[in-house]
């Protein structure tokens, strides 16, 4: 339930809750401190395989064995691999996402946050819509990695989208970006969610160009594939283990 103490209000979950109950009103609204506001339509969170962009329909076509599916949402990438016939967990930190995925049928939804999980090894680690920005920094990547290299059975994968967004910086005559001199890495932002008038605290995300992400995840001893370029500076990797 929705209430006016910002810190104990799960907006994203009361969205999904709303949007399932048949209560769709309006759409979550997002801030972004490079002073970009845009709008993360409800029923796109529902989506069928149909309707998901490329990269994710080729990450669920990569994806083997038992999955993890981190920052699962709505479920909609684990209720088509559990469809197919993979064992999935949905993990999210939102009660209300897990109880929407419950609701749908997904027979492993779990409340938790990735950082502490444990307990249970996967062949397949998904980290989809950006979900590599639950590292937060650059310099917090390799130990995020290093955590979930320890869920990975041998010979296992983490698949992961990202985008570069150096294009929302200027640029100047001679080629080079403008970056604040505050900003460690330019794609450390903050994030404020809003929903139906309330507004989450600001929470750090990451946005991860693949030329960090492969050094970083190669300092962390993965084999850095990259599986294909999306046509809005995004991309989908694949991290594994060596037998």
């Amino acid at each position: 339930m929705q209430n006016n103490n910002l810190s104990d209000t799960d907006i994203f979950g009361q969205a999904l809750t709303d949007y399932y109950q048949g209560n769709y009103k309006q759409d979550i609204t997002t801030h972004i401190s490079l002073d970009e506001t845009d709008v993360l339509p409800l029923p796109y969170l529902f989506r069928n395989y149909d309707q998901m962009p490329v990269l994710e329909q080729i990450a669920l076509g990569l994806s083997k064995g038992k999955v993890l599916d981190v920052g699962c949402g709505a479920g909609s990438h684990s209720f088509f691999l559990q469809n197919k016939g993979l064992e999935v967990t949905a993990l999210d930190i939102s009660p209300g996402a897990i109880n929407v995925c419950r609701q749908r049928g997904i027979q492993n939804a779990v409340l938790g946050d990735i950082r502490s999980f444990a307990g249970s090894k996967f062949d397949t680690i998904l980290l989809l819509m950006h979900g590599i920005g639950m590292a937060e920094t650059l310099a917090n990547l390799e130990p995020f990695l290093l955590k979930l290299r320890s869920l990975l059975n041998p010979g296992g994968q983490i698949l992961l989208d990202s985008s570069d967004i150096i294009y929302m910086f200027d640029q100047d005559k001679d080629g080079g970006y403008w970056i604040p001199g505050n900003v460690s890495y330019y794609g450390e932002v903050q994030f404020i969610t809003e929903y139906q008038g309330i507004k989450s605290d600001p929470f750090p995300w990451l946005y991860l160009d693949y030329q960090n992400l492969n050094k970083v995840a190669d300092r962390a001893h993965f084999v850095v594939e990259l599986v294909r370029e999306g046509g809005h500076n995004d991309y989908l990797a694949r991290l594994s283990i060596d037998c």
